[in-house]
């Protein structure tokens, strides 16, 4: 079974003006549009001349939605997915949603364009050949902590989703446990008329916003940890790992080891692991 068409569709942040042109043609011709937010959709097809049938698809939608979808498919129907703003997929449910489809023997299409972990890192100036994208956070309980315990140790830059309201806390649970030089950038309102890049340490970020939360949407990126450089702490690390392997332990759980021991990236740690094995 072929049937319709999903295409996964990017748009724009905030600026109308980054829809792509295939997107926009797309819009004028797709029967039915599947949007997180059919309020904000329908602006932006109303901009456009637009006028496709629209189908709410959010977090919270029942099974139905899906069903929806699927059978617009299944009859033939070429269908667009968007979400509030950006790319579809990330930090939204969409990923669900094209899983079921392709299960379903429709093909799926991306048409890319804006996405606010990709705008943000190319303004903030941390290196991103690699990086760690967590989304949101969760608010409490374990798994933020465990979250939370990466990104402080984490070489690469962290790439957050957060809340207003929430960004103060958050840079000042992980000031506490970051080395104080450690830097981050609120991205706020990418691409709007109010767009603003702050850039401090994290303990100086969190004092700025816990007082007076930053308003609209919010990217925030934090930079790696400090690689170990300490003559001291690598010979120690060495000698460390000497002990471990001649105790049997593989190489691979030796780095974890030290890791966890001395607070260093994974790489480090594994350096330390093959010094400690001549």
């Amino acid at each position: 079974m072929r049937g319709g068409t999903l295409y996964v569709v990017a748009t724009p942040l905030g600026h109308l003006g980054d829809l792509s042109a295939r997107a926009a043609e797309l819009f004028r011709s797709v029967p039915l549009v599947a949007a997180e937010d059919t309020r904000r959709t329908r602006t932006l097809l109303s901009h456009l001349g637009a006028r496709p049938r629209l189908v709410s698809y959010h977090a919270h939608s029942a099974a139905g939605a899906a069903r929806t979808i699927l059978a617009a498919l299944a009859a033939g129907e070429d269908v667009a997915l968007v979400s509030d703003a950006g790319t579809p997929g990330i930090s939204d449910p969409g990923a669900a949603l094209v899983a079921e489809v392709r299960s379903a023997g429709h093909g799926v299409v991306p048409l890319p364009g804006p996405s606010a972990v990709t705008t943000a890192l190319s303004a903030a100036g941390l290196p991103a050949d690699r990086y760690l994208f967590l989304g949101f956070l969760p608010r409490k309980g374990g798994e933020r902590a465990r979250l939370l315990s990466r990104i402080i140790k984490e070489e690469w830059t962290t790439v957050l989703f957060e809340a207003p309201g929430r960004v103060g806390d958050l840079l000042g649970e992980l000031a506490a446990g970051c080395e104080p030089e450690r830097h981050a950038i609120v991205a706020r309102e990418l691409t709007k008329i109010h767009e603003e890049f702050r850039v401090g340490t994290l303990a100086e970020l969190a004092a700025a916003f816990r007082d007076d939360p930053p308003r609209g949407e919010c990217t925030i990126l934090i930079a790696g940890a400090r690689a170990a450089s300490d003559g001291a702490d690598v010979e120690r690390g060495r000698l460390a790992a000497a002990r471990l392997l001649a105790a049997g332990v593989s190489r691979r759980e030796t780095a974890s080891l030290l890791s966890d021991l001395f607070g260093v990236p994974r790489n480090e740690a594994y350096r330390m692991a093959v010094k400690g094995e001549a």
